[in-house]
């Protein structure tokens, strides 16, 4: 879709003095280009004040004659530095600086006290490494109970200077004539952070709407609506920089919705094409590699003994290599232990393995029912290109075939592939493409590590069980 045209908004924008916003022009490049690496003035703006809160604090209990305890300066500001980034650190692991929707308000106090808790937790981390604390503990006391509350305070300032220097939201609402009058009802009397671009009646006309208008977001006032929208114009829209968010009613809360957004009183959930946010990606990168190089002693020599197995059984060659979709569509070679006959399809054409399939080496039969066959794949999950759970990768032409049929199905693909998923714990080996596609984007939604954890012990036992 081409770039959205801006209408000029008619908003109650309140633009800075004007020395400020040269400041602001002329830092807006370089920040713009760090914003799209993954810079957050938040965290900067974080790490002032959680460093200012550790002095405040040592001011208040040991006086401002800067004689602090037994140690010199150095030592305190030193560790507050080394604390500062710890807790920054974890910030970002957090979510705590995420891209977050202008529009509807959320409760940031569960994830700081969240944060600010492992963060304290990791300076008791460093104080077994260092043999010092960071801070001394009652400071560190002190620091526990406020610190989550600094972070909520930072998060309200960036939010009132982003209203008062762009202006509020200009929505477009889609749904019947009576769900719009009384939704604009509630946005004029309690929420000065939106405006009513438009209104959408038919939501293949919303595209057009969203343009003319230069809206910013998009509110779904009805369920039935989103099959509209999804997954086009929706991912365009997203593209192009446009919110979108679905209001609740008592039929979704029934589906277990457990976060919701208050705009104008009314309860809306936040729609992303994209699910998983970037520290999510590369949160479970680092596991992945932590566990894979942990286990190293373990899976190496039983890699090497079912490579010999498979080299007396079946002969050369010993391992098979397939290209399959990986994250975002790029494709990659998937190694795996061959189990089938070399020329298993010799027409070329994608061929779905069962299991009954007249191909597979009798000998190695168990191997594929064990998913043993697919060990060598953790050389994949070391170069990035699998995950140890994810949506398991599959071939471009099946997925070109699935995509014609099953629609969304691409939205699997935002997560690397993974030698084993939800769709397999929870799923049998002949799954629809389509319900497996259900257990994918449950997966992606609601990860974490612990679901991993949970997945890659399940699997253990689906694999002993050979539950298929």
């Amino acid at each position: 879709m081409a770039a959205l045209q801006r209408v000029p908004a008619q908003t109650s924008a309140r633009p800075f003095p004007k020395p400020v916003e040269r400041v602001v022009s002329l830092f807006s490049r370089p920040l713009s280009w760090l914003w799209a690496r993954g810079f957050r003035m938040l965290g900067a703006l974080d790490a002032l004040a959680l460093f200012g809160l550790m002095v405040a604090i040592s001011f208040v209990r040991f006086g401002f004659s800067f004689d602090w305890n037994t140690y010199p300066l150095s030592h305190y500001f030193v560790g507050f530095s080394i604390a500062t980034a710890i807790h920054v650190t974890v910030n970002y692991f957090a979510g705590l600086y995420e891209r977050e929707p202008r529009l509807g308000r959320r409760s940031w106090l569960p994830k700081a006290i969240l944060a600010t808790a492992v963060g304290v937790a990791v300076q008791g981390l460093a104080f077994v490494l260092l043999d010092r604390f960071l801070m001394p503990r009652l400071n560190l006391a002190a620091f526990l109970a406020l610190a989550s509350f600094v972070l909520l305070f930072n998060r309200d300032v960036a939010r009132r200077l982003t209203v008062r220097r762009v202006g509020p939201s200009r929505v477009v609402l889609v749904g019947d004539l009576d769900t719009m009058d009384r939704t604009a009802a509630h946005l004029a009397a309690s929420d000065r952070d939106a405006l009513v671009a438009g209104r959408v009646q038919e939501p293949h006309l919303l595209a057009e709407e969203v343009i003319a208008t230069g809206a910013t977001d998009v509110l779904l006032l009805d369920v039935t609506a989103f099959g509209s929208v999804y997954p086009e114009p929706l991912n365009s829209l997203e593209l192009a920089g446009v919110g979108f968010l679905q209001r609740v009613s008592a039929r979704e809360t029934l589906l277990g919705l457990r976060s919701v957004r208050e705009i104008g009183g009314m309860p809306f959930v936040s729609l992303r094409s994209h699910t998983v946010p970037t520290h999510n990606v590369k949160l479970k990168r680092i596991f992945d590699v932590l566990v894979t190089v942990a286990f190293a002693p373990l899976w190496l020599p039983m890699i090497a003994l079912l490579a010999l197995y498979v080299r007396i059984t079946a002969g050369a060659p010993v391992l098979f290599r397939q290209e399959r979709v990986g994250r975002d569509g790029a494709t990659f070679q998937c190694v795996k232990f061959r189990t089938m006959i070399v020329e298993a399809e010799e027409d070329g054409r994608a061929r779905l393995a069962t299991l009954d399939d007249d191909r597979i080496i009798r000998p190695l039969k168990w191997m594929r029912e064990m998913r043993a066959d697919e060990l060598p794949q953790l050389w994949n999950v070391l170069r990035g290109e699998m995950s140890l759970v994810g949506p398991r990768p599959e071939r471009p032409e099946l997925v070109a075939e699935i995509k014609r049929r099953v629609p969304g199905y691409v939205r699997r693909n935002e997560l690397p592939p993974g030698l084993t998923g939800l769709a397999q714990v929870q799923g049998r080996y002949g799954t629809d493409a389509e319900f497996k596609l259900g257990y994918d984007i449950q997966y992606l939604v609601n990860w974490s590590l612990i679901t991993d954890i949970q997945l890659l012990l399940r699997t253990v036992w689906v694999v002993l069980s050979r539950r298929v």
